[in-house]
């Protein structure tokens, strides 16, 4: 079936579905790191008005290519972020582009720009994701006092109502700042007024600092908006029964010694990220330079099987790292990765004390260490680990 936006395409005929050695399962584009907002957290984003930045961006025709490349190593996902997505002005071309090729699109955006146009057109040709919008506050002074824009709010909130008219699916998210911590209950009881939240919202605390480590003030004020661990810990825990539920399977899984190997993730394993100048990265917060790919003189294809495989082979040599993180049982509940340490120390393999004090308090919630035990100094890991996912013992109350 073909009309003037897509053409429908029986896909148990095609064998780029059936294809289950697909080389990139879901591929992230940032169109751009300029924002409309300036908001006091962000890890990225640049003015809107960066003209210098708008001239490095991909051209329109580039990000063509690159989708329709996706596509033929087997991509059905594609997701848009940024910066602010809708700020380029070819985004509905894009978005129409994506949706013909047939993939799937999953738009993160702060919904200020989203028109009564765009609202149309998500209607008539729908991404088949829930557009994830993030929400910074639900009075006037909290948002716009985190997003550093004047009239923000009132835009967002007419965009919501432009989706809910339209039935468009969307789910929102937020961060968790001193300007909106107190609206959390708020926020959360009008979240489940929308129709497609089937969850509580996301939140993010534990903010990352700038990926192109080029502003040091920036990068000091995310610090100083970084909730406590403990803090931390107080919001995730607050159903507590799910999430000793979630935990516990969680763990089975993936707890763990990791050894010397840097990457203990699936970032560029069929997945990655192309930012808005045309380099291909494994994930979005790794920008080292000794592991981004110039998709000006290769291809993804290039870069999936030759490029990333050997980036992901790289073994630590930080003393400190193979003492600690390498011997941290406690590793799939930390967020230390590469990129985090580009990002904190300008190395890949520098421990980052924050995010190891949140897995040490979570940790120690759990049972599963001490009040003064560190991780990687434990020797009956497996055992402690067995005896929290034990179905027994939570059974007998014993968690």
């Amino acid at each position: 079936m073909q009309n003037n936006y897509f053409i429908r395409q029986e896909t148990t005929r095609n064998p780029l579905f059936n294809n289950k050695k697909a080389i990139l399962g879901t591929l992230i584009i940032e169109l751009t790191e300029r924002c409309n907002n300036n908001c006091i957290h962000c890890y990225i984003n640049l003015s809107k008005n960066d003209t210098a930045a708008r001239k490095k961006e991909l051209s329109t025709g580039r990000i063509k290519e690159i989708l329709k490349e996706a596509v033929s190593l087997g991509c059905l996902i594609v997701q848009f972020t940024g910066g602010e997505p809708l700020l380029r002005e070819d985004f509905a071309e894009l978005y129409v582009f994506s949706r013909r090729l047939g993939l799937r699109v999953i738009l993160f955006t702060n919904a200020t720009l989203i028109t009564p146009g765009l609202a149309e057109l998500f209607r008539r040709i729908p991404p088949l994701e829930p557009i994830e919008v993030t929400l910074y506050g639900m009075r006037k002074e909290s948002y716009e006092k985190i997003a550093r824009a004047p009239g923000s709010h009132k835009l967002a909130y007419q965009a919501i109502n432009l989706l809910f008219k339209k039935r468009v699916p969307f789910v929102v998210k937020s961060p968790l700042l001193p300007q909106n911590k107190s609206e959390i209950r708020q926020f959360e009881s009008w979240a489940e007024a929308i129709p497609w939240m089937e969850e509580v919202p996301l939140y993010s605390m534990f903010f990352d600092l700038r990926g192109r480590r080029d502003n040091d003030n920036k990068n000091r004020l995310i610090k100083s908006l970084r909730v406590t661990p403990e803090e931390g810990l107080k919001i995730v825990t607050r159903r507590a029964e799910k999430y000793l539920r979630i935990r516990r399977e969680f763990c089975s899984k993936f707890l763990s010694v990791p050894d010397d190997k840097l990457f203990s993730c699936a970032a560029g394993c069929a997945s990655g990220c192309v930012d808005a100048y045309g380099y291909f990265q494994p994930c979005l917060m790794l920008r080292h330079p000794a592991t981004v790919y110039n998709l000006k003189k290769g291809s993804l294809k290039d870069a999936l099987l030759n490029f990333f495989p050997k980036i992901r082979e790289q073994k630590a040599s930080n003393p400190e790292y193979l003492a600690r993180c390498a011997r941290c049982w406690l590793r799939g509940l930390c967020e230390q990765c590469p990129g985090k340490s580009w990002m904190e120390h300008g190395t890949l393999d520098t421990p980052v004390d924050y995010l190891c004090k949140v897995a040490h308090v979570e940790a120690r919630y759990l049972g599963l260490i001490g009040d003064k035990e560190v991780a990687w100094q434990v020797r009956n890991w497996k055992e402690r680990l067995e005896n929290f996912c034990s179905e027994r013992n939570w059974k007998m109350g014993n968690y």
